[in-house]
């Protein structure tokens, strides 16, 4: 298959299958004139390397993973790592929605003077929160608005 039909049926821009290719997450088996060719294979490895993606890995953390000889080898140890990692963007993420729905429909006369926003205030103050995605998870649970 060659290079523009790897595009097409993947959506990935031919640019970065180009790119893939360099970093060593593809192979293409030759050429037919100008165009790379490619192994069917590499509509898996692309859906492999979309769902990393999606789920934060890194193309350098992907690249190890996909192996090889075209056999995914999976590192469990690095899936469990990311694992525990979203569950504190969810928690930090969990705690915002709370916090904003709160400000929302709180009686207070100033949202400066709503105890739960001013937790809010301090958690974010202190970084437990953050527009990166982060979070101190532990910190977190115990100081939750809501």
């Amino acid at each position: 298959m060659d290079i523009a039909e790897v595009a097409k049926r993947s959506g990935v821009p031919a640019s970065a299958l180009r790119y893939y290719e360099e970093k060593g997450l593809i192979r293409s088996i030759g050429r037919q004139g100008i165009r790379r060719v490619f192994h069917d294979n590499v509509l898996e490895r692309l859906a492999l390397i979309a769902l990393g993606q999606a789920a934060g890995f890194t193309l350098a953390e992907l690249a190890p993973m996909l192996g090889e000889k075209g056999q995914p080898d999976i590192d469990r140890t690095l899936l469990l790592s990311k694992a525990d990692e979203l569950d504190n963007t969810i928690a930090q993420l969990s705690a915002m929605r709370d916090g904003l729905r709160h400000a929302a429909v709180c009686s207070a006369p100033s949202h400066l003077q709503c105890p739960k926003f001013r937790r809010l205030l301090g958690l974010a103050a202190h970084g437990v929160i953050s527009a990166d995605g982060k979070a101190k998870l532990a910190k977190l649970r115990k100081a939750k608005p809501g």
